[in-house]
C-alpha cells in the first residue's frame, strides 16, 4: 500500500531541510576524521583509547537520560524498561490478547497460506520473519539470560517469559504499520519502518514539520545504532567465539590476527548485503532455522540429561518469581530484571524489526502483523527459556558452578557439565547468531540511511561499504564507549516509536477488524 504517498512526498521533498541535514552529516564526519587522525592525540594514547575518551562524555550524557532509573520498593527501575513494558501490556489489552488469539493464524501464514508472488513486496512471510528473528536472536539469548539469573535468581526466567508473551502484541502493531504505510519505489523495491509511519502519524494531525523531524531523528538513530550493537559488538563477539573454538587466546592462530578475521568477516557480510533484502532473506531463511534448531536441540539434550532436576527448576523459577530470598527489592526486583532482559532481547517497541517485515510480499498488511507475533515467541519465550532451564537444572547438581563466571561463560559451563565438547556448539551458535544479526541490522541501517539521503544507488553502496569496514573495525579494537552510545541511542528512539504506535493504534484496529471479518470470521 502507499497510503501516505502525498504526505511523504511533501515532507521529504523539503530540499532546504535535506541540504541542511547533508551538510550536518558531512561536517560531523569531517570533524571526526580530523580529530581521529590528530598526531598529537595518537602521541599520548592508542586509537581505541582516544576514541573511547572522545565519545565517553556524549555516551555518559545520553545513557544517563535513556537509562534513568527511579526507585520503587528499594529497586531501581529504568524508565525505558517501564515505558516498553507498559506499552506491551496496553497493546495486549487494546487488541484483546492478539498475542494469544492470533498465534495459530500466524503459523498458517508462515507456512505459505494465501501467498501470491504477484503481490507488492520483495520477500515471503517466512523470509521476512527469519530476517527479523536474525536481528533479535543474538549473544544476549545465550549470555544475557545467564546474567539475569545471576542477578535475579531463577525467578527472573518467569518474568522473561511473561514479558516475551506481552511483547508479541507490540510487534503486531509495529509490523502491521511497517507494511501498511510503506513506500513502493519505482524499481519495485519497498521501504518501510518507523521512519515512515511516525512521519505519517504526526502529519495526520497537521504537524508536518514535527513528523519530518521525528522521522529523521529515528532514521539517524537506527543508522548510528546499527554500526554499534548491530555491527561492531557482533563482529567482536564472533571473533572471540572463533578464537575460543580454534584453540583459545594462547593456542589459536587467529588470536593476534583480529584484523584478518575482521576483513574476512566483512567480506562475507558484504557478499550477503550487496544483493539487498532479497539476498539477506535468502541467507536468513536458511541460517536462522539451522542455528535455532542447533541451539534448541543442544539445550533440550542437556535438559533431558538433567531430567531429575526439572521439577526443581520449575519450582525454583515459579517460587523465585514471587518470593525470592535474599534479593534486594524482593519480587519487584526479580520482575524488573526479567522484564529488562526480555525487552532488551526481542527489541519490541524499538521498531527495528518492522523495517524487515515491511518488505513482505502481500496486499494485506495485517498478515505481517500476525506473522510478527512469532518473533518474540521464538526469541524470548523459546530460546531464552531453554537457556535458563539449562542453567537452573545445573544448579541442582552443582549450586556453586557459576561462581566467577558471567554471561556466555556461565551458559557454556552449564552445557559442558554434561557434554565436555558442547562449548564448541555454543561457540558455533554464538558466531551464527552474531553473523545473522549483522546482516539484518545492515538492512535496518540502510533503510534509515536512504530515508535521510534518498533512494540512490550511490548512497546505498556507500552505506554498505562503511558497514563492512565497521565489521572489520569491531574485531580489531575495543570501543566500549561507542558501543554504549549505540546501545543508548537505539533505546532512545523507542520513545517516539511508542508514541507513534499509540497514535496509530485505532488505524491498525480498524484494519484488523476488516481483515478478520473477511479472512477468519467469514470462513
Amino acid at each position: 500500500m502507499n497510503n501516505n504517498e502525498d504526505v511523504t512526498n511533501s515532507v521529504i521533498g523539503n530540499q532546504s531541510s535535506l541540504l541542511k541535514l547533508k551538510y550536518f552529516l558531512s561536517t560531523s564526519l569531517s570533524v571526526f576524521i580530523i580529530s581521529f587522525f590528530s598526531p598529537m592525540a595518537f602521541a599520548q594514547q592508542g586509537i581505541d583509547e582516544f576514541i573511547n575518551n572522545s565519545v565517553q562524555p556524549i555516551t555518559s550524557f545520553i545513557s544517563a537520560i535513556v537509562f534513568y532509573s527511579v526507585s520503587v520498593f528499594g529497586t531501581d527501575i529504568p524508565l525505558v524498561v517501564a515505558w516498553l513494558v507498559f506499552a506491551a501490556v496496553y497493546f495486549t489489552l487494546y487488541f484483546k490478547f492478539i498475542n494469544l488469539r492470533g498465534f495459530s493464524h500466524a503459523i498458517k501464514l508462515v507456512r505459505g497460506s494465501d501467498s501470491n508472488t504477484k503481490d507488492p513486496g520483495e520477500v515471503t512471510h517466512f523470509q521476512a520473519l527469519t530476517t527479523a528473528v536474525s536481528g533479535t536472536v543474538g549473544i544476549g539469548n545465550i549470555g544475557g539470560v545467564a546474567v539475569a539469573i545471576s542477578i535475579g535468581g531463577p525467578g527472573a526466567t518467569f518474568w522473561i517469559i511473561v514479558a516475551g508473551i506481552l511483547s508479541m502484541s507490540t510487534k503486531f502493531i509495529e509490523c502491521t504499520l511497517g507494511v501498511l504505510l510503506r513506500r513502493e519505489n519505482p524499481d519495485g523495491s519497498v521501504s518501510g519502518g518507523p521512519m515512515y509511519y511516525l512521519e505519517y502519524a504526526f502529519a495526520e494531525k497537521g504537524w508536518n514539520k514535527a513528523g519530518a523531524f521525528i522521522g529523521r531523528f529515528y532514521a539517524l538513530g537506527i543508522v548510528l545504532g546499527c554500526l554499534g550493537i548491530g555491527n561492531m559488538f557482533q563482529s567482536n563477539q564472533a571473533y572471540m567465539q572463533f578464537v575460543n573454538v580454534t584453540g583459545g587466546a594462547e593456542g589459536s592462530w587467529f588470536a593476534d590476527k583480529a584484523w584478518l578475521f575482521g576483513l574476512l568477516l566483512g567480506a562475507v557480510v558484504g557478499l550477503v548485503i550487496l544483493g539487498g533484502i532479497q539476498s539477506i532473506a535468502r541467507v536468513t531463511s536458511k541460517i536462522v532455522p539451522f542455528m535455532a534448531i542447533l541451539y534448541c536441540v543442544s539445550a533440550i539434550t542437556i535438559i533431558g540429561m538433567n531430567y531429575e532436576a526439572i521439577p526443581y527448576a520449575i519450582n525454583a523459577i515459579i517460587s523465585g518469581a514471587f518470593s525470592p530470598e535474599g534479593m534486594s527489592g524482593g519480587a519487584i526486583g526479580v520482575m524488573i530484571i526479567g522484564f529488562q532482559r526480555a525487552v532488551f532481547s526481542n527489541e519490541a517497541g524499538i521498531g527495528s524489526a518492522s523495517i524487515a517485515h515491511s518488505a513482505v510480499r502481500t496486499k494485506e498488511p495485517i498478515t505481517e502483523g500476525y506473522v510478527s507475533l512469532l518473533e518474540p515467541f521464538i526469541d524470548t519465550v523459546v530460546i531464552c527459556t531453554l537457556t535458563a532451564l539449562v542453567i537452573v537444572t545445573t544448579f541442582y547438581y552443582e549450586p556453586s558452578f557459576a561462581q566467577g563466571l558471567g554471561g556466555i561463560e556461565m551458559t557454556s559451563a552449564a552445557f559442558a557439565r554434561n557434554i565436555s565438547w558442547s562449548p564448541y556448539l555454543i561457540a558455533i551458535a554464538g558466531m551464527l547468531f552474531a553473523f545473522s544479526t549483522m546482516i539484518a541490522w545492515a538492512y535496518y541501517g540502510l533503510k534509515g540511511w536512504t530515508y535521510l539521503v534518498g533512494e540512490k544507488v550511490w548512497a546505498s553502496n556507500l552505506f554498505k561499504l562503511v558497514f563492512c569496514l565497521f565489521v572489520a573495525l569491531g574485531c580489531s579494537i575495543q570501543l566500549d564507549a561507542v558501543l554504549d552510545f549505540s546501545d543508548a541511542l537505539v533505546f532512545l528512539i523507542c520513545v517516539p516509536n511508542i508514541i507513534g504506535l499509540y497514535m496509530l493504534a485505532p488505524l491498525v484496529k480498524r484494519e484488523l477488524t476488516k481483515y478478520n471479518r473477511k479472512h477468519i470470521e467469514g470462513k
